[in-house]
């Protein structure tokens, strides 16, 4: 079934899958810290909060900004917007800061982004963790959510894998949108993203993740983020949505114990199936004033 929504729907939909990733985020974060209980959290028993996000939450914030703003991703704009409001003391990774000074101080994005990683440009998993609201938005255009995401992607990450990432969250995260819309879960979850890649790592990835039935082995196979790639990261991530479309808590829950770079594991996890609980939801910092409709 296609959906056809008014622009204040997209948005809130953007909105809503921003409040996932960045709870998703900020709770993630929550277990790089001494004292964090892991049999507290299965158990329902999240820490106290405030969580305090990263810079996974405040590059979807700038993300959601322009789709609020402009309906619309124009990379250059996109990416002065990220230059400027870069604060590094959020968790930004090396690659990441230096690209974005690079940019704050006048270098063209493309030459900036293309420079990481000796001229490769960077496949890590960056794009990913911000774009899910993205795909929320356009969630009734696939042709457009590749589209965009490649332009949302590419001012950070130049490599086909990081690009790849981004374009497979933003897919994964429309089609739950669309599960949700319409009451009817996704008959192939996995193979509905696959449908809209190109051949990479981040797809070969997917489709061993088609082949797997619980999350340690998810995580051993596909990887759980620490080696900060798109492709160690994004497969699984939409395994975990697949499995967890309909249940945030458990969703998250298992970012978690998979360990590795857990806040972006579940800020794409959150973003994907959206709707945390109210409770989780009050514990995480408030957004940026900036960032509100």
């Amino acid at each position: 079934m296609r959906t056809v929504l008014h622009s204040r729907a997209r948005l809130d939909l953007a909105y809503d899958s921003l409040a996932g990733l960045s709870v998703g985020d900020a709770l993630g974060a929550q277990f790089f810290m001494v004292g964090r209980s892991l049999p507290d959290l299965v158990a329902g028993r999240p820490p106290r909060g405030p969580w305090e996000w990263t810079d996974d939450t405040e590059m979807a914030c700038n993300l959601v900004a322009e789709l609020r703003d402009h309906g619309e991703v124009d990379s250059d704009r996109l990416a002065v917007t990220f230059a400027d409001r870069c604060e590094p003391y959020r968790g930004y990774g090396a690659g990441a800061f230096t690209i974005l000074r690079k940019i704050r101080q006048g270098m063209p994005w493309k030459e900036a982004a293309s420079s990481a990683f000796n001229g490769q440009g960077s496949c890590g998993n960056g794009a990913a963790m911000r774009i899910a609201p993205l795909g929320a938005y356009f969630n009734d255009d696939p042709k457009t959510i590749t589209t965009q995401a490649i332009r949302a992607s590419e001012v950070t990450h130049q490599h086909p894998e990081g690009i790849a990432g981004g374009v497979a969250v933003a897919h994964a995260s429309a089609l739950a949108v669309v599960s949700r819309l319409t009451g009817t879960p996704p008959r192939d979850f996995l193979g509905g993203v696959l449908d809209h890649l190109e051949e990479s790592l981040v797809r070969k990835g997917i489709e061993k993740a088609r082949k797997i039935d619980n999350a340690e082995e998810a995580a051993y196979v596909l990887g759980n983020g620490s080696r900060v790639t798109a492709q160690d990261t994004v497969p699984f991530t939409l395994w975990v949505a697949a499995h967890h479309l309909d249940d945030y808590r458990a969703a998250i829950t298992t970012c978690v114990t998979a360990g590795g770079d857990i806040d972006t594991t579940a800020a794409i996890v959150g973003g994907i199936v959206a709707k945390p609980p109210r409770e989780w939801l009050a514990e995480r910092e408030p957004l940026p004033d900036w960032v509100s409709r």
